[in-house]
């Protein structure tokens, strides 16, 4: 990919304002709907502490901000969830820990239509894998926050506490097991971050692939798709 090979010789801010900007929408897309999601089924604790918002600042992890701009992948600041203020507590979290892959892989495919109207040479499939033309900032913004929610999404999906893919996974468990495990979710946390580290450290991300390259994908696909249907 030409573009991605130019991107790091591109100005410093520029280069912020594509990575940040997609980040910061796809994280707070994603911890708002974990907030709504627990709201509706009748915890408010996000909506009294304020983070039923559309504001990223109220979401923001400074860490997982800085691992996305720096290997394009983190987090937010986990939206506080009491389950026992669910009906059904463990089928409540599960729920609300599937809104937030599912609110992005939604945004994904909203943002990838909105691209694929982008007229060449600036925009389309081409330009951004170096085929034709040249991408403009604002398709190379809409490309990022396309990949990086679907990347978002297969990274919290990852059965590893404490990522909304153990709590989904662990919810079909006994009471007794479920609760156990979920005392544990700090040390899969510890596990996630070493393994971040050490791939900044040898250039092996084994999560990065494990993500991106089926986001790259899925992006290549849906784009075809919507470009089959409005040409």
């Amino acid at each position: 990919m030409n573009w991605f090979n130019d991107f790091f010789s591109m100005d410093m801010l520029l280069n912020i304002i594509i990575v940040a900007i997609p980040a910061l929408v796809c994280i707070t897309v994603h911890e708002l709907a974990h907030g709504f999601t627990a709201y509706r089924l009748g915890d408010d604790t996000a909506k009294r502490l304020g983070r039923l918002t559309l504001n990223p600042i109220k979401h923001i992890d400074i860490i997982g901000l800085a691992m996305i701009l720096v290997i394009g992948f983190g987090w937010a600041k986990p939206v506080p969830v009491n389950m026992q203020n669910f009906k059904y507590p463990k089928w409540g979290m599960a729920l609300t820990a599937l809104a937030g892959p599912v609110s992005n892989i939604i945004l994904a495919f909203i943002v990838i239509f909105v691209f694929v109207l982008i007229p060449e040479p600036h925009g389309g499939v081409g330009t951004i894998f170096g085929f034709s033309g040249e991408p403009s900032i604002v398709a190379l913004i809409i490309f990022r926050m396309a990949v990086l929610n679907v990347a978002l999404a297969i990274f919290n999906m990852l059965p590893i506490p404490p990522l909304d893919g153990s709590k989904i996974l662990l919810s079909f468990l006994p009471d007794r097991l479920y609760y156990k495990l979920m005392k544990y979710e700090r040390f899969g946390m510890i596990a996630l971050l070493a393994g971040m580290m050490v791939g900044m450290f040898t250039g092996i991300n084994l999560i990065g692939n494990i993500v991106t390259t089926p986001a790259h994908s899925f992006f290549i696909n849906v784009s075809l798709f919507f470009t089959s249907l409005v040409s």
